[in-house]
């Protein structure tokens, strides 16, 4: 007698939904018999909610039964039953298998082999006992307790039904079928009284295997496989290879509907509880991909802040704590993206080490990135200028794309040669901070990486904007989490400055701390944006108000002066020479600490503040408080000046009318912005000796005054000025000259056989990569 037909009248709701048929068809309640197999009473909590975990492995009872199927009323009705082996079970995803395969268990069960499975119970035998039905018998298994009993009844039945589900999606063939069965099986998980991450996560796998191995479905049936899966990622994260169906999905049809009625909640649950994209990177593409879908709708960036909100909430403070670092992490992976073929060239061209140390490009390497690094102080290049034995040295590597070019000195005073002699890798900033006549880096990013990175630079944006979300944005970019190639690219530093102006403008400490860098030694965005920093295009004006910040907080201290002044004393006397109040209060502040300790630099401080109105008012007070600034003032001026980078012929010319500069013997306008038109203040100085003007504007028609007034010039430095043999020519007038350096003009051999000729006391020449090389 069957099993099926031996059960009590009236059968179960439960136990007739578990064993319908795979491909659909009638089941109707079985037929009571006077004896056999009956429901178990158990069945009907079921209903109640009860929830099981699903079984594994376990120890069990197991008795099998060889009999043709009509007999098996009779033995169970029998006094004597075959004996029970204790067996440890595994529930594989093929078979039912023991851990000692012996006795009934030799062999293990598969699946396919198992036609029912069904709670059993009858009279005088054994409680708690499972019925599983194979070809030629049955085989019994006996729990310890009626929750045990269930608890394999249902994992039994989830094994089996998962296997014939894998072979039959595993060979579709007409996919309205297979479309059936999807939803079949996403019901089947949505109902299922088991309880754990695998039953939502096995008909996942199984339709993105099938979609991995089914590239040639049409849009349509994308769609309907995405919507007959929606319901179960509601609670669940897609696995990875059903991520790259739907990053797939969101760049061919980012207008498809699925994209914001099915994959919204998707994205929305991963960015409220993921908590790494380390170990699911895929998640993380998908989001990123469904928010570029957002951004080519017909709203676009509209549609994405509106989205951000949601995030965020309606209330002041977001709910979610992972929210807002998920966001980051995507847009920082989004932001890397745009770079990642320079970044990829990057990673095969010399290291910064190699190229520090002088290191030749091998021929097989690839093309490198458009970088140049200079040294970045101007006092340093002044001090070298005038040691006899300063030599410089190039490295070039040229590409037909690229054009890398790393300056660097092989001999320099103690402090330089300490930090040239470190074999760690340059500062970031120092590797892009160059001046404005010297190009540096040009990027031109691609259509997609150009729409991708003004995307996420505008959520980084609409992020700063939430008051609570501040802190925590301020705190995950303040190691500045960006290539190199992202900090020397224009487009991006200006979009991320509104970032950095909402950090400076929160009166909060926990914000504007973060602009500070992470650690001593390492540069952070105050120095990135300061003027001569490669992200600054507003001349010092984000600076300036960095800096009144961090200075109107705990800031206003001799430490945070100190550090202004060994790091930032060039930009703030930048400013401050064109009429910033908040810089002109920092160098009183400087003098009044006592911060300064060279004479000369004092000197300079001083006639910096008398070059404007609110300068020389708020020295007047100073002087008021402290006589001994003008006794220092009335000893003469100063005999050292180095100008700060990016200063123009304006500044110069301010600068040098507030005070009085017959002293000044050494002058260093390295890396500003100085031109010819300077050398009509510059012929006003008599004891001028040393004049630097590496990395200027500073032409022939320049070189021609300075030759006719300047006689007492002794050294002169030219490299990297656009001066030509015309100007070049003038300087046989110039007696005096003892060094001159011409690296990197437009020399030609003629012009420097006749100067050599005519300049009697000159002993240090540098005509490197010129013609006279």
């Amino acid at each position: 007698m069957d099993l099926t037909s031996s059960s009590g009248g009236g059968g179960d709701p439960r136990q007739i939904e578990e064993t319908k048929p795979l491909l659909g068809g009638d089941v109707s309640a079985p037929e009571g018999t006077k004896m056999g197999a009956v429901p178990c009473r158990r069945a009907l909590l079921l209903c109640n909610g009860m929830r099981y975990k699903l079984l594994q492995e376990g120890d069990i009872q197991v008795c099998v039964i060889r009999h043709p199927r009509t007999f098996l009323s009779k033995i169970l009705t029998s006094k004597f039953l075959r004996r029970w082996e204790p067996h440890h079970l595994t529930l594989a995803d093929n078979s039912l298998a023991s851990a000692t395969p012996t006795g009934y268990m030799e062999n293990s069960v598969s699946y396919s082999a198992i036609e029912d499975v069904q709670l059993l119970s009858w009279e005088n035998a054994p409680k708690y006992c499972l019925q599983l039905t194979v070809p030629g018998g049955t085989v019994l298994l006996q729990a310890a307790n009626s929750y045990l009993r269930d608890q394999w009844f249902h994992s039994l039945q989830w094994k089996k039904k998962i296997y014939k589900y894998k072979k039959v999606l595993s060979n579709p063939s007409r996919w309205e079928v297979v479309l059936k069965e999807i939803r079949t099986l996403v019901d089947m998980a949505l109902t299922s009284p088991l309880q754990d991450d695998s039953i939502n996560q096995a008909p996942l796998e199984i339709v993105s295997k099938l979609l991995s191995e089914n590239t040639n479905l049409t849009p349509q049936e994308h769609e309907n496989i995405i919507v007959a899966i929606a319901p179960l990622l509601e609670n669940n994260h897609p696995p990875p290879d059903l991520c790259e169906f739907f990053c797939k999905h969101c760049r061919e049809r980012p207008r498809s509907m699925v994209v914001i009625e099915v994959f919204t909640p998707v994205v929305q649950r991963i960015l409220k509880h993921n908590m790494d994209f380390g170990k699911c990177p895929r998640l993380r593409l998908f989001t990123q991909e469904y928010i570029l879908a957002l951004n080519e709708l017909n709203a676009g960036m509209e549609v994405v802040k509106k989205f951000i909100q949601s995030m965020h909430g309606p209330t002041g403070h977001c709910p979610h704590p992972r929210v807002l670092p998920n966001l980051v992490a995507v847009c920082l992976a989004a932001i890397y993206s745009c770079y990642e073929e320079f970044i990829n060239s990057r990673d095969n061209s010399p290291s910064l080490k190699e190229i520090r140390n002088g290191c030749q490009q091998p021929c097989d390497r690839k093309p490198t990135l458009p970088l140049r690094l200079l040294h970045p102080s101007p006092d340093l290049v002044s001090q070298e200028a005038t040691l006899s034995e300063a030599r410089l040295k190039s490295v070039v590597v040229a590409s037909s794309e690229i054009h890398v070019e790393v300056e660097r000195t092989s001999t320099a005073k103690p402090a330089l040669t300490a930090s040239a002699g470190n074999d760690s890798e340059p500062n970031l900033i120092d590797c892009l901070m160059v001046s404005p006549a010297c190009s540096t880096m040009s990027i031109e990013l691609g259509p997609q990486a150009d729409r991708t990175l003004g995307c996420y630079v505008e959520i980084l944006k609409l992020l700063s904007d939430y008051d609570d979300w501040r802190p925590s944005l301020a705190s995950l970019l303040q190691p500045i989490p960006f290539p190199k190639e992202a900090l020397a690219h224009e487009k991006f530093t200006k979009e991320l400055k509104y970032v950095i102006q909402r950090f400076a403008e929160d009166p909060r400490q926990e914000v504007h701390s973060c602009l500070l860098s992470v650690r001593a030694g390492k540069d952070g965005w105050f120095q990135l944006y300061s003027p001569g920093g490669v992200a600054c295009d507003d001349d010092g004006e984000l600076f300036a108000s960095m800096v009144h910040i961090l200075m109107g907080s705990c800031y206003k201290t001799k430490k945070f002066l100190l550090s202004l002044a060994e790091n930032k004393l060039g930009p703030c006397m930048l400013l401050a020479l064109r009429g910033n109040q908040t810089m002109v209060e920092i160098l009183c502040l400087m003098l009044e600490y006592n911060i300064i300790d060279n004479n000369d630099t004092q000197l300079q401080i001083i006639s910096t503040l008398e070059s404007t109105d609110v300068g020389k008012r708020m020295y007047e007070q100073l002087c008021d408080r402290q006589r001994e600034l003008k006794e220092l003032q009335r000893k003469g001026g100063p005999t050292r000046l180095t100008l700060p980078s990016k200063s123009t012929d304006a500044d110069l010319a301010r600068l040098l009318s507030s005070g009085s500069f017959g002293n000044l013997e050494n002058l260093s306008l390295a890396f500003t912005n100085v031109t010819s038109a300077c050398a009509e203040h510059l012929i006003k100085l008599p004891s001028l000796k040393q004049l630097n003007l590496w990395s200027t504007q500073f032409g022939d028609a320049g070189l021609r005054l300075l030759s006719e007034h300047l006689t007492m010039l002794q050294v002169l430095n030219l490299c990297e000025t656009p001066v030509t043999d015309a100007g070049l020519l003038a300087l046989s007038s110039m007696k005096s000259l003892c060094s001159l350096n011409m690296n990197s003009t437009k020399l030609s051999a003629d012009t420097y056989e006749d100067l050599k000729a005519k300049l009697p006391n000159l002993k240090e020449v540098d005509v490197r990569y010129t013609e006279a090389w």
